[in-house]
């Protein structure tokens, strides 16, 4: 039994490599759209705090004696898929900005639950190591999801609430014609 936990372990670690690549390759092409600096600044600085995830995912996949190898984590790829349909529904502008905190902010609830369950794994069966590993990465995840709501609430919203006007003639709050 435990050997089948250890070996889900593993198929999870590989689920949350694929899915970390495959959100910093998003996550840059979706800061090229953002309008608000802190926005940008925070998403920035998440990519470069990803890439150091990814590197201790891999740690932790090297503990358990495995490689990333070329899984795919198709609920990421259907997540970003989604997020760039959201995202090229609506011109560069306020609006724009807090779908792709909506977006974001479903992709950080996806690893918070992935990092949340295998760090727990990892525990249950004695691998500690990995499992300090993944709580640290858990709790960076939350932090995010926390810095992204805080700024949507104090800055975005504003943006777009008291744009009004300024909003509409910039198009920033408008759906692209289809």
């Amino acid at each position: 039994m435990e050997n089948e936990i250890r070996e889900m372990l593993v198929a999870q670690l590989k689920d949350i490599y694929s899915a970390e690549k495959q959100g910093t390759r998003n996550m840059q092409r979706v800061i090229r759209k953002v309008s608000a600096p802190e926005l940008r600044e925070l998403l920035t600085m998440h990519v470069e705090q990803t890439q150091s995830q990814v590197e201790r995912v891999e740690q932790a996949l090297e503990e358990m004696g495995a490689r990333p190898g070329r899984k795919v984590c198709e609920a990421m790829r259907g997540l970003i898929e989604e997020a760039q349909h959201e995202v090229d529904e609506y011109e560069k502008g306020p609006v724009l900005d807090i779908v792709v905190v909506a977006a974001v902010q479903k992709i950080e609830h996806y690893e918070i639950a992935s990092y949340g369950t295998t760090a727990s794994l990892a525990k249950a069966i004695g691998e500690q190591k990995v499992g300090q590993i993944l709580g640290e990465i858990l709790e960076e995840e939350r932090q995010t999801d926390l810095k992204l709501t805080e700024l949507t609430q104090s800055v975005l919203m504003g943006q777009v609430m008291g744009g009004g006007a300024a909003n509409d003639a910039k198009g920033g709050s408008k759906r692209k014609a289809s």
